[in-house]
């Protein structure tokens, strides 16, 4: 960390890299950039690259069109596959307005924003991440499909697993270009896989989300398959996770550890905790984006569907493993890897902290599983369901002062704006199912 600006510069020319992709993402979380060659690098590293706010969705207003890209040197890295146009390196950006001030419809400078608040408290964020993914076949022009590569499940080798060579490929790709990469192994459902990224600050953490779906997908391509992160491809098989597991520090000390507390667990990770869970049903509008994401929160599937917490069985929303002192982590199983990366985080950090800064109490942990549950058993308990669809998620959002704080009045108003319509053209299709279901029937 701490790179300057004639570092990188010197950096790229040792690694003879020829362009350089300037990378931000969209409100939905869709990766963008701008291509420069490398001799523009110092100019871009000034802040002089400008674009088009414009065409991007969500940004701004025709007539508001100029803004700028603002690259964070410390996240300069070379992708390692040789493109025809020679060696090409990434480097992710804030978004400025013209006058240099953050632009208030950036996602980045919106997990910022929130990072502030928590150094505010006198805490500094970590995050580890469990992205879930499929590899499906390509047809005869290359186009995606959902047809598996494999029937293999969780944790099986190859010859079995047939994805194998291709996640090899991609976690050695990603830690050339820097990553930490703490496991990899065959997912439940057939083609599924899991590729767990260590612990790193938050910012980084949403930085390396950006990009390695990116590589993912790029490498899956380079195999001749399609790579998806789209939560649930397929009825009837698990849809795909992104595990987020937090950590607070306060003066360089694990603040979620207290060995004098039960099971380790300090009185800042029960509150931590506790905001979780009272925010979740808005929190969940961000983390699960999509119409499909709440095919994926459905009973039967491991996904998450109850608001709960256990400190061992994984059917509640939130987890903590049984990991002690500077290891003790709050695992949110809920996200899919959908989301946009930035957002995400801002909006589950601010809740947790908003527990923290109001000293809620978290209700007892959940030791029974609880899909086996009756209704009137979780009832009795107090658990409650998250959002079962994008519809209901929305109008939690709008309803949670302290998740739209976090999102910022812009992009607030754009996502909900956006995600509204989203839900509307798929209320008024009519689906296979339908047609199979009802139209010799009726």
């Amino acid at each position: 960390m701490g790179a300057n600006k004639a570092e990188i510069v010197e950096r790229a020319q040792a690694l003879n890299v020829r362009f350089v992709r300037l990378q931000f993402t969209d409100i939905l979380g869709v990766l963008k950039n701008v291509a420069i060659p490398v001799d523009a690098l110092p100019d871009a590293l000034d802040g002089k690259v400008m674009f088009d706010g414009s065409s991007i969705e969500g940004f701004v207003r025709v007539e508001e069109y100029d803004l700028f890209l603002d690259p964070d040197p410390d996240t300069f890295a070379v992708f390692p596959w040789k493109p025809k146009e020679g060696t090409t390196a990434r480097l992710m950006c804030d978004i400025k307005n013209p006058d240099g001030s953050p632009f208030p419809g950036c996602p980045r400078s919106a997990l910022r924003r929130v990072l502030d608040e928590a150094r505010q408290m006198g805490y500094e964020v970590t995050i580890g991440v469990e992205p879930e993914f499929f590899l499906f076949q390509q047809d005869a022009n290359g186009q995606a499909t959902t047809r598996p590569i494999d029937q293999a499940g969780y944790f099986d080798l190859s010859p079995v697993d047939l994805g194998e060579d291709a996640r090899r490929e991609m976690v050695l790709t990603l830690q050339q270009m820097g990553f930490r990469i703490d496991a990899t192994h065959h997912e439940v459902a057939p083609s599924q896989h899991e590729i767990d990224l260590a612990f790193t600050d938050a910012l980084s953490a949403a930085d390396n989300i950006a990009t390695f779906r990116f590589v993912v997908r790029t490498i899956a391509r380079l195999h001749g398959l399609h790579a998806t992160f789209m939560p649930k491809p397929i009825y009837g098989l698990n849809g795909s996770g992104l595990h987020l597991f937090h950590i607070l520090w306060a003066d360089g000390k694990n603040a979620f550890y207290d060995a004098r507390q039960p099971q380790g667990l300090s009185r800042v990770a029960l509150h931590f905790i506790a905001g979780l869970m009272r925010h979740a049903p808005a929190i969940t509008a961000v983390t699960n984006p999509l119409v499909n994401s709440y095919k994926r929160l459905v009973p039967g599937y491991e996904a998450p569907v109850y608001i709960a917490w256990s400190s061992g069985n994984r059917s509640p929303m939130i987890r903590v493993p049984a990991h002690q002192g500077a290891d003790t982590r709050i695992e949110l199983r809920s996200p899919d890897p959908a989301c946009n990366p930035y957002l995400a985080l801002a909006v589950t950090i601010k809740a947790g902290l908003d527990g923290v800064r109001h000293r809620w109490e978290a209700p007892p942990p959940i030791t029974g599983n609880v899909y086996r549950m009756s209704e009137s058993e979780r009832r009795q308990l107090g658990i409650q369901h998250l959002p079962g669809s994008l519809e209901e998620a929305l109008k939690c959002l709008e309803q949670d002062p302290v998740v739209l704080a976090a999102l910022g009045p812009e992009i607030a108003e754009w996502y909900l704006e956006a995600k509204r319509i989203e839900w509307d053209i798929y209320r008024r299709q009519v689906h296979p199912w339908e047609i199979e279901q009802y139209l010799n029937e009726y």
